[in-house]
């Protein structure tokens, strides 16, 4: 080989046709043979290399065991260790990639991080034990200390921040930024955690969405923003004034869940008519005023009802909040109750307006009948006074 350098005993012990090589240390690059344009600094670095080339290796036993691996760089004591065909790794740090062996296109930085990488690929890992446990997962990315730490085959995980995803060991394309960001998840797969400890209740669930919000252990397919109790005020723009041609209204829980008032048969049970259950709202009293000064500085005038008043007529009207006090008006059940005592009004004056008719059919056909009578009553009277006159005549004839 040419343009080799050896400093110290036994590096570039077994070189025959490698060339461009530099082996600093005792044993440094000691079996290549035909490896070239390699740099192995420290004792034992790149011990076994045969023919692999354009690898760095600084630091004791760094890239030890690599054979034909190409394009690897490691710095630190025992980085890529067991490195033996792998390429285009970087591990920069104590143990980094230690337990690497064919896996590829990896980059560690930090006292073990990948440690346990074999065979997993494109993974990117910052910070002292991220990915620690990794070994066969692939494309995953961690940043800070023990970041993505259990994960041993989940793939495409971004975790950005200490301990996030922690106990991730099989999920997949997870997302945490923020100390703690999904801390217990270890097979749920697709979520996204953003801020310090969100979503780290959250354990197998999957397609789960937690902003600023710890999240609740197996659940799924939730979105959860903010806590409750923090935030106590929720603006977003890009609704007020914008109609939504055929949408539905959203309902707020006292929980602060949204959702909407689903009316299909589907999802009833024990379904039967109103009756005079909705009468209650008769005893209603609507009342105008305006909200306190901090909630509504500007004071505009309010029309409705007060809930505690509701709650006494009838107690399944009012919404009520944490610790069970009446907070609001199911204005959409007194709606629906309204509808009901206008149709049985409705009914009635329809009732009242046939009635009505048939009184003026009866009126009149009475009124024929009795015009019938006059007229007959007319005729016989008049038949009375031909039959007065008729004898008088006779009487006068003889």
């Amino acid at each position: 080989g040419i343009h080799d350098t050896a400093i110290g005993f036994q590096s570039l012990f077994s070189n025959t046709t490698g060339s461009g090589n530099t082996a600093t240390g005792t044993s440094a690059l000691y079996s290549n043979t035909r490896g070239s344009d390699n740099t192995a600094i420290g004792t034992y670095a790149m011990l076994n290399n045969t023919t692999g080339f354009d690898n760095t290796a600084t630091g004791f036993t760094t890239l030890l065991s690599n054979i034909t691996g190409i394009d690897n760089t490691a710095t630190g004591v025992a980085a890529l260790y067991s490195n033996t065909t792998g390429d285009s790794n970087t591990a920069t740090g104590f143990f980094a990639l230690f337990n690497n062996t064919i896996g590829e296109d990896n980059t560690a930085t930090g006292d073990n991080a990948l440690l346990s990488n074999t065979t997993g690929n494109g993974n990117t890992a910052t910070g002292v034990k991220a990915l620690n446990s990794n070994s066969t997962g692939f494309r995953n990315t961690a940043n800070g200390l023990s970041a993505l730490a259990a994960n041993t085959s989940g793939s495409q995980n971004t975790a950005d921040g200490v301990n996030s995803l922690f106990k991730n060991t099989t999920g997949a394309a997870n997302v945490a930024i923020g100390y703690n960001a999904l801390l217990n998840n270890s097979s749920g797969g697709f979520n996204t955690a953003l801020g310090p400890a969100a979503g780290s209740q959250l354990t197998t669930g999957s397609n789960n969405i937690d902003i600023a919000n710890k999240g609740i252990a197996a659940e799924a397919n939730t979105i959860r923003i903010g806590t409750i109790g923090t935030q106590t005020n929720t603006y977003i723009a890009g609704i007020s004034g914008v109609t939504v041609a055929g949408g539905v209204g959203v309902i707020v829980g006292s929980d602060g869940q949204l959702g909407t008032v689903v009316s299909s048969e589907r999802f009833k049970d024990a379904v039967k008519p109103m009756d005079k259950a909705s009468e209650a709202i008769l005893s209603l009293k609507p009342v105008t005023f305006r909200y306190k000064h901090e909630l509504d500085p500007s004071s505009i005038p309010q029309f409705g009802l007060v809930a505690e008043e509701v709650e006494k007529v009838n107690p399944d009207l009012v919404a009520r909040d944490e610790q069970g006090r009446p907070y609001t008006v199911r204005y959409e059940a007194v709606n629906a109750m309204l509808l009901n005592e206008f149709l049985k009004a409705h009914r009635k004056i329809q009732e009242l307006e046939a009635n009505n008719a048939q009184q003026q059919r009866n009126f009149a056909e009475q009124q024929k009948q009795i015009e019938a009578l006059t007229a007959r009553l007319q005729k016989v009277s008049a038949q009375l006074e031909l039959d007065k006159s008729a004898p008088q005549t006779v009487l006068n004839n003889q």
